[in-house]
C-alpha cells in the first residue's frame, strides 16, 4: 500500500484529513507499528480506527478503556456457567475429573475479550485500544507485553499466536501521561480539532443539505467556541448535531437568538453554556 492508496481510502471513507494524518497512518501500516493519537476529546481520534477497518475493509474490534480495566475484561474469561452445567452432565454420566477438565477447559468455553479476538482473528483487523489513559498503570504495562509480541498465555491451553497481524490504532486524551515504554513502542499522531475551513469542509461532507454560508458561520462559531476556558470543548460530533439541528429548524443564517435557542445542541454543561452565551454576540462578529 502507498500514500497515494492511504490518500484515496481515507477520501473514500469520507474523512477529511491533513497530509500528516495520512503519512501517520501509512508508516503505522507500512512499519506495521501501533498509531498512538493524541489530543482534545471529540477531536476525530475514535474515527481513526473506525475508518482504517472501512479503508481497508475488514473488522474493527474495539477495547474501550476505563478505571479498574484488568485481563480479565480485556483478555479472556472462562464461561463459568457453562463449564458448571458441563460438569454436572459429565459427573452424571460417570465421567473421571480428567475426562471433566478436558472438556471444560477447551476453546469451546472460552469467552474471548477483545484483545483475545484480535489475536485470535483468521484475518488482519483493526485493533482500536480507545482511551487509553483512563486505564491504570498496571494495565498498560500489560497492554505493552501484548502489543509487543502479538501473543498471550492461556495456562490451560497454551501460547496462542495472532493468525495476523493486527492494525492498532491507541487513543488518549491526555488525562495522564502514558509511559515511556508505551509511548516507544508507538508511532505518535497528536490530532487537534480542525481549523474553521476544514470543519466547514467536514460539515459540507457530512451534512451537504446545510447551505455554504451557514456552515460557514458555524463552524467559524464553534472554533470561538474552543478558545473559551470551557469545561469541555465542542466536538466534531457535536458540531454535525448543531449543523442537522440548524437543518431541521429551516434556518438559513445564525444571529442571537437562533444560536441562544440552539446552543444545547452543541455545548453540554450549564457553566459552558452560560459562559458561552455572555459570548454570542462577540463569536458571531468574529471573523
Amino acid at each position: 500500500m502507498t500514500l497515494d492508496d492511504v490518500r484515496r481510502g481515507l477520501r473514500a471513507a469520507r474523512y477529511i484529513t491533513t497530509p500528516r494524518v495520512e503519512t501517520a497512518l501509512f508508516l503505522a501500516l507500512t512499519l506495521e507499528k501501533p498509531l498512538l493519537a493524541e489530543g482534545p476529546a471529540g477531536a476525530g481520534k475514535t474515527e481513526l480506527g473506525k475508518v482504517l477497518a472501512e479503508m481497508l475493509r475488514t473488522d474493527l474490534v474495539r477495547l474501550q478503556c476505563y478505571e479498574g480495566l484488568d485481563e480479565s475484561r480485556a483478555l479472556f474469561e472462562w464461561n463459568y456457567q457453562k463449564q458448571l452445567l458441563r460438569i454436572q452432565a459429565d459427573r452424571a454420566e460417570g465421567r473421571t475429573w480428567e475426562d471433566v477438565s478436558t472438556h471444560i477447559f477447551s476453546p469451546d468455553f472460552l469467552l474471548e475479550r477483545p484483545l483475545l479476538k484480535a489475536i485470535v482473528a483468521p484475518r488482519k483487523v483493526v485493533l482500536l485500544v480507545d482511551e487509553v489513559d483512563k486505564a491504570d498503570p498496571e494495565f498498560e504495562a500489560f497492554l505493552l507485553e501484548v502489543l509487543s509480541d502479538f501473543q498471550v498465555t492461556v495456562p490451560e491451553l497454551g501460547t496462542i499466536a495472532a493468525r495476523q497481524r493486527p492494525v492498532v490504532v491507541l487513543t488518549s486524551n491526555r488525562t495522564r501521561e502514558l509511559s515511556e515504554a508505551l509511548v516507544r513502542r508507538c508511532l505518535h499522531l497528536y490530532v487537534d480539532f480542525p481549523g474553521a475551513e476544514k470543519e466547514a469542509e467536514i460539515i459540507a461532507l457530512k451534512v451537504p443539505e446545510l447551505d455554504e454560508r451557514l456552515r460557514a458561520q458555524v463552524a467559524r462559531f464553534v472554533a470561538g467556541l474552543r478558545k473559551l476556558e470551557l469545561r469541555k470543548a465542542p466536538s466534531i460530533a457535536e458540531t454535525l448535531d448543531w449543523a442537522r439541528g440548524l437543518c431541521a429548524l429551516g434556518v438559513r443564517e445564525l444571529d442571537s437568538a437562533t444560536v441562544r435557542q440552539t446552543l444545547s445542541l452543541v455545548i453540554k454543561h450549564e457553566e459552558d453554556l452560560r459562559k458561552a452565551e455572555a459570548k454570542v454576540g462577540a463569536l458571531l462578529g468574529a471573523r
